[in-house]
């Protein structure tokens, strides 16, 4: 029996040690026999740890700082970690700073992080001055943390994970260079062996959280931080930071003149300015033309419907917490649209159907309500109303593979033409321990997950699995997408369904003459058009590719005189489909070019006395990069050319 820590006494990277497949702290024992590979503090595991070590440090820092404080949880997050406080008066950024100079006293003073089992009772009499404590101790058992989860999220019971998980209860001593108890937490850990061992960190902003995300309890006082494995991770991150802030869809939406979110229409309810709208009606235009390519039908369903439809789905009650209340109407129940497969079934059900007639391929742009929590909405990528670009295949069982992967595939090449070309999938399968929150036998479960898994392992692509992420009637496979600035976005996704078919009776004839229920494949390319466009905002920072761009060329006289002979030439331009505007305002010719470049067109066209005496124009790119005396049919050439191969310019 030795320690963890003697094995890798030697690597200073080392923080904790995966013991038999789990996480462990470094003092753990280790016997003859056991499997135990090293953490090391750049790993995912090891910045989790890290994270949760110095959220700790934080609220230790608080409690002596603040005594009133009380403790609600503090797990690391993505990029991060928060705790919640009880306190009487909500922290302002002075208070951050005082508690982050704490924090690095405590790191200095090489505190250990000590493990210690405890039972319910004793626990319960040790933290008797901290009542959400308490609550969570109340919480083991139930199945919080089951999974090995230690990452809760903001919004669910789980969040107690970090705290208690599900099996023996224990609390970690903070102690001094005497062994003594500087303070304490109940936690599952594991941690850093001493507060030395973190890096570099810092303390980010607060804000009002409820108590284990719920708008009924008791409102917190929710501080972030974050934490990396070197000064210079901590630098890059924060400079990542700042350019997402610049990057910052809502920002730029603004800026650009793009959408909006007006009070009077409500949260979540974006409307679209000419300038998106032109954004907006490329990305429909481009996706409806390439699912008729790839052999879809074009459908129209309405807004509303009688709610029998999705009792009939199954979409009620399983998600009847995201759907608008239901409207009364001539003695029937209608329900703001939510989803579109139950309409597509039901065009599907309008006649008989032939083995001849699959795959029988429906697509639509459905604009679809949800009721989103104030708290989640967020600019364009979380919203309330919005369009998807949704299709649904109907297959047999046995062309399933084939469809599935031909969806792919075109999801795929989707997110190329848009400049996202680095992604990973990810597999969404049934939670085996919550059975009842979804439906279908365990064969059914089995043949489409096996499905799904062998079409996304062709691809060659990364494939992370995701526990208990399957819609209630089938798995999914969700690709996440890599911005420009390295940030993870899920786009596209396709789900097996084999429930809707059999809820709505849905039949064909098969070759023997007997009826047959068909396979029903979900695919959206986008997610929705307006989520994607934020997420482009972001990935371009409104530098649009030319051929999305709502204004392409941008042409500036030197002189007001020359402003007819750019006229002549945006006639040109327009005859063959190109944005263009001239600038005849009062600003100075700098000025001009200034407000081009703000407004991100790609093309500036400059025309002075020597480029009409040439029939030339100066040929500007929004980079600041430009060519005099550019033959004007050259110059047009140029510009219709990088539209029409959707050059990234």
């Amino acid at each position: 029996m030795s320690k963890a820590w003697e094995l890798y006494a030697d690597n200073p990277d080392v923080i904790a040690a995966r013991v038999n497949g789990q996480l462990k702290d470094l003092s753990y024992d280790v016997a003859d026999g056991d499997e135990v590979e090293p953490v090391a503090i750049d790993s995912a595991d090891g910045r989790d740890i890290l994270r949760h070590s110095t959220a700790h440090v934080m609220a230790q820092a608080v409690q002596q700082l603040f005594p009133e404080a009380k403790l609600g949880i503090g797990p690391p997050v993505t990029d991060g970690f928060y705790y919640d406080f009880d306190v009487p008066t909500p922290f302002v950024p002075e208070d951050l700073a005082r508690i982050e100079s704490l924090m690095r006293k405590i790191i200095k003073a090489n505190q250990k992080f000590s493990r210690r089992v405890t039972t319910d009772d004793d626990a319960r009499i040790e933290l008797k001055d901290e009542p959400y404590k308490l609550e969570l101790i109340g919480l083991k058992g139930s199945g919080a943390g089951e999974d090995g989860d230690d990452t809760p999220t903001e919004e669910q019971v789980e969040g107690a994970s970090a705290e208690i998980g599900g099996g023996e209860l224990t609390i970690y001593d903070n102690l001094d260079r005497n062994g003594e108890v500087a303070w304490k937490d109940l936690c599952r850990g594991p941690h850093l062996p001493t507060t030395r061992r973190i890096p570099a960190f810092k303390l980010m902003r607060s804000a009002a959280a409820y108590w284990r995300g719920d708008e009924k309890n008791k409102q917190l006082q929710r501080i972030y931080g974050t934490a990396w494995e070197s000064s210079e991770a901590l630098d890059e991150h924060l400079h990542r930071l700042e350019e997402a802030e610049r990057r910052d869809h809502r920002k730029l939406g603004r800026e650009l003149d793009l959408f909006s979110f007006p009070d009077e229409i409500g949260s979540g309810l974006p409307v679209f300015h000419p300038k998106g709208g032109i954004i907006k009606r490329e990305m429909e235009d481009y996706v409806r033309r390439r699912h008729i390519e790839e052999g879809f039908s074009y459908v129209g369903t309405p807004h509303i419907t009688k709610d029998g439809v999705f009792h009939t789905s199954g979409h009620l009650p399983y998600y009847a917490d995201t759907m608008f209340p239901p409207m009364e109407f001539e003695g029937a129940n209608y329900q703001l649209k939510a989803m579109n497969c139950p309409m597509h079934n039901l065009i599907f059900a309008s006649r008989g159907r032939s083995y001849r007639e699959l795959p029988l391929r429906l697509f639509e742009f459905g604009h679809v309500y949800r009721y989103e929590k104030s708290g989640v909405i967020h600019g364009l990528t979380r919203v309330r109303g919005f369009a998807q670009d949704d299709s649904h295949s109907y297959v047999t069982q046995e062309q399933a593979p084939a469809e599935v992967k031909h969806l792919l595939s075109f999801m795929l090449s989707v997110l190329k033409d848009f400049g996202l070309d680095d992604f990973y999938l990810e597999l969404s399968t049934r939670d085996d321990k919550r059975k009842d929150k979804f439906v279908g036998s365990d064969e059914d479960w089995a043949v489409a997950t096996q499905v799904l898994s062998d079409v996304a392992a062709e691809t060659g692509l990364e494939l992370v699995p995701d526990p208990g992420g399957a819609a209630f009637y089938g798995p999914k496979i969700s690709v996440q997408a890599k911005d420009a600035i390295g940030r993870t976005w899920q786009m596209g996704t396709v789900q097996y369904d084999f429930n809707q078919p059999a809820r709505f009776g849905l039949e064909y004839t098969g070759p023997d003459g007997t009826k047959h229920q068909p396979v029903m494949i979900h695919s959206a390319k986008f997610g929705s058009i307006e989520r994607f466009m934020g997420v482009l905002v972001e990935h371009y920072a409104g530098a649009f590719p030319p051929w999305l761009a709502p204004v392409q060329v941008q042409a500036i006289p030197v002189a007001d005189t020359f402003a007819d002979y750019l006229y002549d030439i945006a006639k040109r331009l327009k005859a063959q489909g190109v944005r263009v505007e001239v600038d005849e305002s009062d600003d100075r010719f700098q000025k001009k070019i200034r407000n081009a470049q703000l407004q991100k067109v790609p093309f500036m066209l400059i025309a002075g006395g020597e480029d009409v005496e040439r029939g030339a124009v100066s040929f500007r790119y929004r980079d600041g990069r430009q060519e005099n005396g550019v033959p004007v049919d050259q110059a047009i050439e140029r510009i219709v050319a990088a539209i029409a191969a959707h050059e990234q310019v």
